[in-house]
């Protein structure tokens, strides 16, 4: 009887797994230290101490999106996005500061950019995003140097406050939105509502233009009765169905053109590029062409390569968002499966959830939030566990939601990457 190589492989990285892992030698090596991978590591500490656990990541702080909206309006300094890692490290995860280039999966190895490799039992891949250069024409990585995307905080993030600070008032800001997936689906409208905070109090007579490929979006009736009371006429969003999707980008000349033809310039133009799984993803084989990666629902793990799980933004994960809240979630759950695994227990009940804050402006906070399950290997809702802020809702519930935000930042923060 002959058997394919894909049973093969499935064979060759299980069966050795389970043996060291029961002998408490196995080793797990995750790629990645944002909200997905840094959680994986410390809670694979956590729940199997005897596990050997590896993190890569090249850089030495890691800064988050989620909340670098609030820097660019001026609502927080720029060192309260960084987390360091020496709390990993104290909770004894070895965290190896290099870039993953490749991944032989046939062999259990990862190399590292210095040419050293790593073995590994289990490898857990958590690589974030990276853009598709030219999905827009015109728009590659030179141009997202005078049009920034600031979709992955750092240097980015910090060229477009510059942008928005030199501006002058009464200038146009333009925001290219991309269809889904993509990472943080209500992060565009809460960039353009503190964008908004920002004009109001430095520059009022400017305005914001937001071109959407889509014509619904995450909390969409949320953020237009926030727009509307916080902001007036400020904010123009111009959906699909009113030719909103942008095919073309002239980044020297601040530029966009859309399906129909129609060209809008900004003083300032923050274009958000069509996105696919981190590149290290695609060199371990565990994308698809939809440019994500499948997973099983029960343990994340891939559905192309048996012994890889992805999670976070790179993963292909049903209804479940990509963001911060939810690759935190994943982390924890691929840890405790990985664990009994590993230790030769049943699997955990794989549940997920996730909850999304956005500030529309201080004091005035909106959230969604849903419930996940596996089922027959796919992720699905829950039925009636999805909640979402109410509209018209008074003062004092949004600036509740608002303080609900901040304090889960606060607290995602130090469950991640404290010590």
């Amino acid at each position: 009887m002959s058997i394919s190589r894909r049973q093969w492989l499935g064979a060759a990285l299980s069966m050795p797994a389970l043996v060291r892992g029961q002998g408490g030698g196995a080793h797990v090596v995750v790629v990645g230290g944002g909200f997905g991978g840094a959680t994986a590591a410390r809670y694979l500490r956590r729940y199997a101490p005897q596990l050997r656990v590896t993190l890569v990541e090249p850089a030495r702080s890691f800064y988050t999106c989620p909340f670098s909206n609030h820097y660019l309006a001026g609502l927080r300094g720029w060192d309260s996005l960084r987390h360091g890692y020496d709390g990993l490290r104290a909770a004894g995860v070895q965290v190896v500061h290099a870039q993953a280039v490749d991944v032989n999966a046939a062999r259990r190895s990862l190399q590292l950019a210095d040419g050293s490799r790593l073995q590994w039992d289990r490898l857990v891949l958590s690589p974030g995003v990276d853009m598709r250069w030219n999905a827009l024409e015109g728009y590659d990585e030179a141009a997202a140097g005078r049009a920034p995307h600031a979709w992955k905080a750092g240097a980015q993030t910090r060229l477009l406050r510059r942008q928005l600070q030199a501006m002058a008032d009464g200038g146009t800001f333009v925001m290219v939105i991309p269809d889904n997936p993509f990472r943080c689906p209500p992060g565009p409208y809460e960039r353009a509502s503190l964008v908004a905070h920002y004009f109001k109090r430095h520059k009022p007579r400017s305005k914001i233009l937001l071109l959407d490929a889509k014509n619904n979006f995450s909390k969409k009736a949320l953020f237009l009765q926030g727009w509307k009371a916080l902001y007036g006429g400020m904010i123009e969003w111009v959906s699909l169905a009113g030719d909103g999707q942008v095919v073309r980008v002239d980044a020297a000349a601040l530029e966009v053109e859309t399906v129909f033809g129609a060209r809008h310039r900004g003083q300032v133009l923050n274009v958000i590029p069509p996105q696919k799984a981190g590149f290290i993803a695609g060199r371990a084989g565990v994308v698809d062409d939809s440019g994500w990666a499948p997973v099983r629902g029960e343990n994340f793990e891939s559905r192309q390569v048996p012994g890889i799980h992805v999670l976070g933004d790179a993963s292909l994960a049903g209804p479940m968002p990509k963001s911060g809240f939810a690759a935190n979630n994943q982390g924890k759950m691929v840890a405790a499966a990985l664990a009994a695994e590993l230790q030769g227990r049943p699997p955990p009940a794989a549940v997920y959830a996730n909850t999304c804050y956005s500030l529309v402006g201080p004091g005035y906070g909106i959230s969604v939030a849903g419930v996940y399950r596996a089922q027959e290997g796919r992720l699905v809702d829950v039925p009636h566990t999805v909640g979402i802020s109410p509209l018209d809702a008074d003062a004092a519930f949004r600036a509740a939601e608002a303080r609900h935000g901040a304090a889960w930042y606060a607290a995602i923060g130090a469950d991640i990457w404290g010590g």
